[in-house]
């Protein structure tokens, strides 16, 4: 048997170690405890590796790194659905080129309403005799745009009347009805 203390003689009881107690048992406490929480530690750690989804830091491309603006920016329309919207606002900017500069000169378009029903492209002409004539061309219109925005992007197109500056003709010998824009639509 092999240990710190003396031997025992042949016959006599090996002595025991006296308890712990006072000091002894709070260092032992104290052992134990260090023991546990770094179990708990390397536990908690060894959970956190499992976790990790293989987002860090590094050479290598991720979802966190920066983009060019125009990147982003075409991701958020996408990801909000912007893509019709952002498109019919092209248009509206394009309008002389897509619809002529003559038409575009007595013609502007004031709104584009995209409702699952009815995808409208509101007109404004500035007289009525162009309030007819896009009432005319406006499949050709509607044809034309479609062919820039995609298949069925604009089903509609609504023309508005002509709005100027209502005139208000004050006095004696005022007309009923004398206000409006001046024009002969109606």
């Amino acid at each position: 048997m092999s240990g710190t203390g003396p031997r025992p003689a042949d016959g006599e009881e090996p002595r025991k170690a006296p308890e712990p107690s006072g000091v002894d048992l709070a260092r032992q406490a104290l052992v134990a405890a260090r023991e546990a929480a770094r179990a708990r530690g390397q536990a908690a750690a060894g959970k956190k590796q499992t976790r990790r989804t293989g987002l860090r830091s590094g050479a290598r491309a991720d979802g966190r790194d920066p983009m060019r603006l125009g990147a982003a920016l075409d991701r958020l329309q996408t990801e909000r659905g912007w893509e019709s919207p952002m498109a019919v606002a092209g248009v509206m900017q394009r309008w002389p080129e897509i619809v002529g500069e003559e038409l575009a000169r007595h013609c502007v378009p004031e709104k584009y309403e995209e409702d699952p029903d009815s995808r409208q492209l509101t007109v404004r002409c500035d007289s009525s005799a162009w309030m007819a004539q896009v009432r005319l061309l406006a499949p050709q219109l509607i044809a034309r745009l479609n062919a820039d925005l995609g298949q069925g992007t604009v089903r509609f197109i609504k023309v508005l009347p002509p709005s100027g500056a209502e005139r208000r003709y004050e006095g004696r010998l005022r007309a009923p009805g004398s206000t409006g824009p001046g024009d002969t639509y109606g």
